[in-house]
């Protein structure tokens, strides 16, 4: 199971999560790991985009602490349906919404955590895109 923060424009307009920019660097991340998207689940912490109009555009604007606190029991409920073997909270607005009491220990990016399930945190996609700094290729 994988957690996202938000969904952005693209992925409100598809109703769907990780369709846009972030979607197309994680669809090639889990292919360079010989990983099917489709044996994936993959959802967000908050699961409403947020946005700010800018001309015609409409801006991702991360979302605050109500808004993560709000959501946290549809996300609760997606964990204990889906019964992962491991989720994965990509960004910090997941590793918030979907690790502070379930998780502890979420904090230290890139590790495994003992607990059930198990747990790792990782950077978001979006701040790859952003800076390249952990876009492959």
């Amino acid at each position: 199971m994988m957690v996202g923060e938000q969904p952005g424009d693209k992925e409100d307009l598809a109703g769907k999560p990780f369709v846009g920019p972030a979607g197309m660097l994680l669809d090639k991340a889990l292919a360079e790991a010989g990983i099917d998207r489709a044996t994936v689940y993959i959802t967000n912490a908050v699961k409403h985009f947020k946005w700010e109009p800018r001309g015609k555009v409409r801006i991702h604007k991360k979302p605050n602490g109500k808004e993560i606190a709000a959501c946290r029991p549809w996300l609760d409920a997606e964990i204990v349906a889906i019964r992962p073997k491991l989720v994965v909270l990509m960004g910090a607005t997941a590793g918030t919404g979907g690790a502070r009491e379930r998780f502890p220990g979420h904090a230290a990016s890139g590790r495994v955590h003992r607990g059930r399930p198990r747990h790792m945190s990782i950077r978001s996609q979006r701040r790859c895109i952003r800076h390249r700094s952990c876009a492959p290729g």
